[in-house]
């Protein structure tokens, strides 16, 4: 089959994560993927090499969208979190669709998340009355965390790759100076509570390296140690903490990062979900919005993963729903945490991947 999957980048790559896994998971089963995106400089790091079976075309280029219009359409378009595609090639697709072939699949990926109302529009039509696509029908595909929407993307083998993973050895090739200390990743914006976490790591008991991402993460965490007011609210310096500020890395290499590491802080969608699979504690930030919104699809979320109380005080506490310090990060707090993120792991290991789920409905609803 032909996909074509449509991704405008928003929240700092993470739709782009999404899509990129997307296409390398169909293009890994045999199919052709085209991956139209407006802005994909990310993938210079998040996909050095790119993939056989992916091509990825400049949306903003017009020679780019007046060659895909006079070529045949794709068997699927993936409208990725409601980006609009290009009116010429929708009008390509609906032509394709009227020349009394079956009808080809127009599919609404939209965002994750546990609230209720996921399995309810999960698999719905959505008619088409307007505009180049008028008279055809998008189905919404919802992600999520049970068996009655589209689960979670998930390679085959990963189970597999995670048991053959080599923390040791990951780590000298990053050229990490690991000596056995706990290792805690940072992915974040600009928490509230990121200084108290770091005055926290510091003053110890037990000697914890902390890897940054670049971006974001590493600017608000540079802010905090470097500046005058910074070193005010960790006054004993950085005591038991270290801290090694990493470069970008490839999509398997961030896996690698959150497998390799005791505690990981993420955020957005994409490393969220690879949070959940690297089956390590957990604390997400998630993406903020006008309305508060995110406060009701992260509470769904943690009451899906049956979060323990300090997990959930952890989340309060990280998004700035409330002031305060993180709970104590000690052996058994984490313990706990790690017992539950294993089995919400098992959990989805029992239900179908996204892939296999998008697969059927197509082949349900064409």
């Amino acid at each position: 089959m032909r996909w074509d999957i449509f991704c405008k980048v928003i929240d700092n790559h993470g739709d782009l994560g999404v899509c990129w896994r997307l296409a390398c998971q169909l293009a890994a089963q045999g199919d052709g993927v085209r991956l139209w995106v407006d802005d994909g400089a990310a993938l210079e790091w998040m996909a050095p090499v790119g993939l056989a079976g992916v091509e990825v075309v400049d949306w903003r280029a017009p020679a780019a969208v007046v060659e895909a219009a006079a070529a045949p359409a794709p068997d699927v378009l993936i409208e990725a979190f409601g980006c609009d595609p290009a009116p010429e090639l929708i009008a390509r697709f609906a032509e394709a669709a009227s020349e009394g072939r079956p009808a080809r699949p127009w599919i609404n990926l939209e965002y994750l998340s546990a609230e209720p109302y996921v399995e309810r529009l999960h698999g719905l039509p959505s008619p088409v009355f307007r505009g180049p696509g008028e008279g055809l029908s998008k189905r919404f595909f919802y992600p999520g965390f049970t068996t009655a929407t589209g689960g979670l993307l998930r390679e085959p083998d990963l189970t597999a790759q995670q048991e053959a993973f080599d923390r040791a050895a990951w780590l000298v090739a990053r050229g990490i100076e690991w000596q056995g200390e706990r290792l805690v990743s940072l992915f974040c914006y600009e928490p509230p509570a990121l200084a108290d976490l770091l005055a926290q790591l510091a003053a110890g008991p037990a000697p914890t390296r902390l890897l940054v991402t670049p971006g974001r993460a590493a600017q608000a965490v540079q802010a905090i140690t470097g500046s005058r007011r910074g070193m005010e609210r960790l006054p004993g310096g950085l005591g038991a903490l270290s801290i090694s500020y990493l470069h970008h890395l490839a999509q398997p290499d961030f896996d690698h990062l959150l497998w390799a590491c005791d505690l990981n802080f993420v955020r957005g969608e994409d490393s969220f979900v690879r949070a959940i699979w690297a089956g390590a504690p957990m604390v997400w930030q998630i993406y903020p919005q006008d309305d508060d919104a995110h406060h009701i699809k992260l509470a769904a979320f943690l009451d899906w993963l049956g979060a323990p109380a300090s997990l959930r005080h952890g989340h309060t506490i990280w998004n700035g729903f409330e002031a305060g310090p993180m709970p104590l990060l000690d052996r058994e707090t984490l313990a706990e945490w790690r017992a539950n993120a294993q089995s919400a792991r098992d959990r989805l290991l029992q239900q179908n991947d996204l892939v296999t789920q998008l697969r059927s409905l197509i082949s349900q609803k064409s």
